[in-house]
């Protein structure tokens, strides 16, 4: 489902940081695998659960993909799942 820059790696949920002065985490990082089978730099895929004073919103746990290619994100802070799903560009 989604761009073909995102197919073939790895969705990884980030939950956050608990014992930082500056909160971290909190996000959907996307790592791409190289043909070699090695791993390319993360970029961050989605975020938004830290604000930028540093309050929660949620802390994603993990993800799953669906057979429809839409990714589904737990999050055990605000007892939600979020499906995450890509329509094309408008």
């Amino acid at each position: 489902m989604f761009p073909q820059k995102y197919q073939g790696g790895i969705f990884d949920a980030e939950h956050g940081s608990w014992n930082r002065t500056k909160p971290i985490g909190t996000r959907i990082t996307f790592v791409p695998v190289k043909d070699d089978g090695t791993a390319g730099e993360a970029e961050v895929f989605a975020e938004g659960w830290l604000t930028p004073s540093g309050e929660y919103m949620g802390c994603p746990v993990d993800v799953q993909m669906l057979q429809d290619g839409s990714l589904l994100v737990s999050d055990d802070y605000a007892g939600a799942i979020y499906r995450i799903s890509y329509t094309g560009s408008k």
